[in-house]
């Protein structure tokens, strides 16, 4: 068990063990309608009785966790024979449980398991093959599309598979997070039309390729990582191939999900992402927004995948372009004051090398202080200055240049582009 107040990153046997008893001495049965969860307050009464165990979990983690039993359930049921299903050791531990709770249900209906993508009357959903509004022309590969969709715990085989269309900046700083924490380079995919921008994900142990629908067909997992003005033509080439397996994300800046929804088929899961280029060191500052179809658990997944990206945080989607201003593009307004910074100092007699070494120190460990201290930037910095000193001299300076204003005034303009982005690319969607 873990102590009280500390969350834990995976689940292990013992906890997925009880979870499993909980449910069936709640008689899980009773709740199903089909693959269907009806009694979303048998989920709260779980979650009283695992906090009460220790387990720290949310609701919506239980729920998850069931959805994600049920997929192996299924698969396995499937795949009895098939040489796909020996390689769930994971799974075979929980079996037992899962059976006692599933057996004597309704029949599937066909062959295909999916998420619950497509029924919004129920808490917990995993519509059929028949319900789908759109083609499922991807290859069915029992080794990928047949698999959970995320690793929950160290033994099961099945973890989530990442692809992303566009091979820019913001993909490879996300794959460099990602691939610092659990996720592994052979569950990453990136597709670019040129070669100039893979080698760099090859030297990671990236996949690329150059066929967008190669990526959708072998994801879970799909970020749009092209300039905002090519995300149409982009995802109306992808659109036959998504279906209610995929969860898609954009880091196109000003698109908004509006648009992104419009030209995606009906019921897609969204998600509007902004990253920085530091989740190339595991620094960024990431913010995200739930698209109308998209659930808090979707929203938990991306976040458990990049928090090795940096500081990944939710919000309105009105937030997005605000943060392209202060994050994503003030990034470069940081550079630009540390590049001043040592200029200052090559001016007053300092090599240039050393400046530069020490401008960059100086701000990493301003930005660190600032960050872990969480004090509010006026209180640093009016203890950095003495009565006569040097640096209120050197503030007093700053502030007759106009240092705040335009610094205030950058952050608008960068986040006023956004949207103007956003509106170009709405517009050029409804041609």
């Amino acid at each position: 068990m873990e102590e009280s107040g500390i969350k834990k990153q995976n689940w292990d046997v013992r906890e997925t063990e009880l979870f499993l008893e909980i449910l069936k001495d709640l008689d899980m049965k009773k709740c199903l309608d089909g693959r269907k969860v009806r009694n979303n307050k048998l989920f709260k009464v779980a979650h009283r009785r695992m906090m009460a165990a220790g387990y720290h979990r949310s609701v919506d983690q239980l729920k998850f966790r069931w959805k994600l039993l049920k997929s192996a359930y299924y698969k396995c049921k499937r795949e009895s024979d098939s040489p796909a299903a020996t390689k769930m050791q994971g799974w075979l531990r929980y079996e037992k449980a899962m059976v006692a709770i599933m057996e004597s249900r309704h029949p599937l209906v066909g062959s295909g398991v999916h998420s619950d993508r497509t029924d919004e009357q129920t808490e917990d959903s995993d519509g059929e093959a028949s319900m789908l509004p759109w083609p499922q022309p991807c290859p069915d590969n029992s080794t990928h599309n047949l698999e959970l969709i995320v690793k929950l715990d160290p033994d099961m085989d099945s973890q989530l598979k990442t692809g992303f269309i566009g091979a820019w900046n913001m993909a490879f700083g996300i794959t460099k997070g990602m691939l610092s924490g659990n996720v592994l380079p052979s569950n990453i995919k990136v597709s670019a039309p040129s070669s100039r921008n893979l080698g760099r994900f090859q030297e990671l142990g990236v996949a690329v390729t150059h066929s967008n629908t190669e990526v959708v067909c072998d994801s879970d997992l799909l970020f749009i990582t092209v300039k905002p003005h090519l995300v149409p033509r982009v995802l109306s080439q992808i659109s036959p191939h998504i279906t209610d397996r995929h969860i898609v994300v954009s880091v196109a800046a000003g698109v908004t999900i509006a648009t992104l929804e419009e030209l995606l088929p009906e019921n897609s899961i969204v998600i509007r992402l902004m990253p920085n280029l530091p989740c190339v060191v595991q620094e960024g500052a990431l913010l995200f927004a739930r698209g109308s179809h998209a659930k808090p658990e979707d929203g938990a997944l991306l976040r458990s995948l990049l928090h090795c990206c940096g500081l990944v945080e939710e919000g309105p989607e009105a937030w997005i372009d605000i943060h392209t201003g202060l994050s994503g593009s003030g990034v470069a307004f940081v550079y630009l004051f540390a590049e001043a910074l040592a200029e200052g100092a090559v001016k007053m007699g300092m090599p240039s090398a050393l400046a530069h070494s020490i401008a960059s120190q100086t701000v990493l460990g301003a930005g660190r202080l600032l960050r872990d201290s969480g004090r509010h930037p006026a209180q640093l910095r009016s203890e950095v200055c003495t009565p006569g000193g040097t640096t209120i001299y050197g503030l007093h300076t700053l502030e007759q240049g106009g240092v705040r204003a335009s610094t205030m005034s950058a952050v608008e303009s960068a986040t006023e582009r956004a949207r103007e982005l956003g509106r170009m690319s709405a517009a050029g969607s409804a041609k």
